[in-house]
């Protein structure tokens, strides 16, 4: 049960901890005990009235007695020592707190003076804030210089040799004319400090007891600074954790939260991500923001499918900050080629900085026409089902990657879409999915899931579920996606919806 340590005897009082581990038993019987006179030798021929020569063994057998019981005191105030040093170990939420008591336990149990505990950074540096001495006195000094070390002289030393060698001779200069001993604190095999008990008495000495009980006391300091790196470590995950969320939230509001209505087509589509943000990008964006109701509805829409190289947060900033662009550009009416080349020559600058590209495809739809345009920038073509035919083809167009080359041109297709005809358009985060044995999905097996769900007759959101759980499957319950999957369907109803009537 742990002991207040103000009730412990102070360093340097009269006991036989010098004793313990450092004396032979036979030489135990002849030592002088604290507060006991030994017996006198008997001489020859000579006797003491009224002492028999029964009472010498008498004598003999009470001072050993009375040595043991110093010895087994000793031992409790040791073991009750140790046992309130770990009982702060694992209940302690102040590292300074903890580390208050390492010199002093240290100093007591060895019957020191004092003791000095030196703590270093994992990068080497000194941990300034956790240095810790007894007594305050005898201490100040040799503190004050401690933290006046530079850190470089510190960290030029390669190995725990050169750090020892470089501390040793300083402290024992600074303590001046006293007996010294020195330990590492180690931590999974890196030294993170070094504790240190000194003494001036005369007639000090030092045991293998006192050497282990060092060692126990180092490593238990050990423990300590390593719990609280582990600590300051989670404590920092948990706060990026929390950047993530809010960057995962900032992101989802940024990508639609529902598709929209357009007039004659089912719209599906889904982002998962491989990181909590990540940099896969598909929106839905009219090209006249001004029109409500039914006008809207009949109105041409942008419909885009990009992926910025790299994922977690960087490419999700950088997919941010190309959402904002493309808006801006897709009110300007312009054609889907001039879209993706005034888009590249804005963003070349903020691209060139983070050493980074985009894939994007470009396409705008008139529900009217039912006429598709389209330009690509170096993405995934998507796949398109003809129903007339039950074929899958790919709508692809020349294009290099946005923020590649400032000034490079673009090339564009149109396609008419028929009832029953399907898009898809998806990120390689689908195609490079590894499955159990490390093989891809690949373009190949999307375009038989594809071509097989569309030939069902599903509907966009049932064809993109069965899509979604066929690469499920593949890939496994127990693996994560290593890259961000994202896909769009666009269906075009199979019924003909014929203009409104007037006055209907």
């Amino acid at each position: 049960m742990p002991i207040a340590l103000e009730s412990l005897p102070l360093a340097g009082s009269a006991s036989s901890a010098d004793v313990a581990g450092s004396i032979s038993p036979t030489a135990h019987a002849a030592l002088p005990l604290a507060g006991v006179a030994p017996a006198p030798e008997p001489q020859a021929g000579s006797s003491h009235p009224g002492q028999s020569a029964s009472s010498q063994p008498l004598a003999a057998t009470t001072s050993l007695r009375q040595w043991l019981d110093s010895l087994n005191r000793e031992q409790r105030r040791n073991q009750e020592l140790l046992a309130s040093l770990a009982f702060a170990l694992r209940s302690f939420t102040n590292l300074n707190r903890f580390l208050e008591l390492v010199p002093l336990v240290a100093s007591r149990l060895v019957e020191a003076e004092g003791s000095v505990l030196v703590v270093f950074h994992p990068d080497g540096r000194l941990w300034r804030d956790h240095l810790q001495a007894t007594p305050g006195e005898r201490s100040a000094e040799l503190l004050r210089r401690l933290l006046a070390l530079p850190d470089s002289q510190l960290q030029a030393q390669s190995g725990d040799e050169a750090v020892a060698a470089l501390l040793d001779p300083l402290i024992r200069r600074l303590l001046g004319h006293a007996e010294l001993v020195a330990t590492s604190v180690v931590a999974r095999s890196c030294q993170r400090g070094r504790l240190y008990v000194f003494s001036g008495r005369r007639g000090y000495s030092w045991s293998d007891v006192h050497r282990r009980h060092l060692q126990l006391v180092a490593d238990l300091t050990g423990v300590a600074l390593e719990n609280e790196l582990l600590q300051q470590d989670m404590r920092r995950h948990e706060r990026l954790d929390r950047q993530l969320s809010i960057g995962a939230e900032i992101q989802a509001q940024l990508l639609p939260d529902h598709c929209p209505v357009i007039e004659g087509v089912e719209l599906a589509a889904r982002c998962r991500p491989a990181y909590q943000v990540g940099g896969d990008y598909y929106d839905f964006i009219p090209v006249r923001p001004d029109l409500i109701g039914r006008r809207r509805e009949q109105g041409q829409w942008a419909v885009v499918m990009g992926d910025v190289m790299g994922k977690g947060v960087p490419a999700g900033l950088l997919m941010t900050l190309l959402r904002g662009m493309l808006r801006a550009e897709v009110l300007s009416g312009l054609p889907p080629d001039r879209i993706l080349h005034d888009l590249n020559r804005l963003a070349q600058e903020d691209l060139a900085h983070s050493h980074r590209f985009v894939t994007l495809f470009y396409s705008d739809y008139n529900p009217i026409s039912r006429r598709l345009r389209y330009a690509n920038a170096a993405h995934n073509p998507p796949l398109i089902w003809r129903r007339q035919q039950a074929r899958v083809d790919r709508l692809d167009a020349p294009g290099l990657l946005i923020g590649l080359q400032s000034e490079a041109e673009y090339g564009w297709g149109e396609v008419v879409l028929e009832p029953g005809d399907v898009l898809l358009y998806y990120t390689d985060g689908v195609t490079e999915a590894s499955g159990f044995s490390g093989e891809r999905f690949d373009e190949e097996r999307l375009v038989r899931a594809f071509d097989g769900a569309c030939r069902s007759g599903l509907g966009a959101q049932e064809l993109l579920d069965q899509l979604f759980g066929r690469l499920d499957r593949f890939v496994g319950s127990d693996h994560q996606l290593e890259d961000d999957a994202s896909m769009v369907v666009l269906k075009v109803r199979e019924d003909v919806l014929l203009p409104a009537l007037p006055g209907f």
